[in-house]
């Protein structure tokens, strides 16, 4: 199997950042291997949670599960099991009264439009900038454990969240700008 574009490079890559060996796979005998692989799923899926990266968003509609809460809401929904983070429930523009419990969405409604962020774990769909940002986050996590250097890990940290301000404002950009809606009250004020 290639490492090209997966959790094994990017680990890899954090390694030779820190000045240090890389890795083949996450499964050799080697303190390096445990420490990467033992880190790398939730530094992942802490990463994907901090932002709605384009790579990393998906559309489903739930239908409610058959047993209902016992009270406050009619309908419970179970979160798709690649669930990261809700992004929004319902179409645009709608209001739906919803609260998360226990991996559950519970609402008053009997199906669900959910946008939420997976656990994407496929590194070859990730934009280039998501890649760096992973190895750098790897490489501030890993940091004083491999170098022994308080000095080495706030820089990798302080490096990890330049980079993250700059990945996240460009990510950004390739979502349309938000409007005011088409609301008379708006449309009065602004008109005079």
């Amino acid at each position: 199997m290639s490492t090209a574009n997966s959790g094994v490079s990017v680990c890899s890559n954090a390694l030779l950042m820190l000045g240090a060996q890389p890795i083949n796979d996450f499964t050799e005998g080697n303190d390096r291997a445990r420490l990467a692989a033992n880190l790398y799923p939730g530094v992942r899926d802490s990463l994907l949670r901090e932002h709605p990266w384009s790579c990393a968003i998906k559309r489903v509609l739930l239908a409610h599960d058959v047993q209902k809460p016992p009270f406050g809401y009619r309908f419970s929904f179970t979160l798709p099991a690649d669930y990261v983070r809700v992004l929004s429930v319902g179409d645009e523009g709608e209001s739906i009264d919803y609260l998360i419990e226990e991996r559950r969405i519970l609402a008053n409604v009997t199906s669900l439009k959910l946008r939420y962020v997976f656990q994407n774990t496929d590194i070859a769909t990730y934009d280039s900038l998501l890649v760096n940002l992973l190895e750098l986050a790897m490489a501030a996590k890993m940091a004083y454990a491999i170098t022994q250097s308080t000095s080495m890990a706030q820089y990798r940290l302080q490096e990890y969240q330049l980079a993250l301000r700059t990945a996240k404002a460009l990510n950004g950009l390739e979502y349309p700008a938000d409007t005011l809606g088409n609301s008379p009250l708006l449309e009065e004020r602004l008109n005079g």
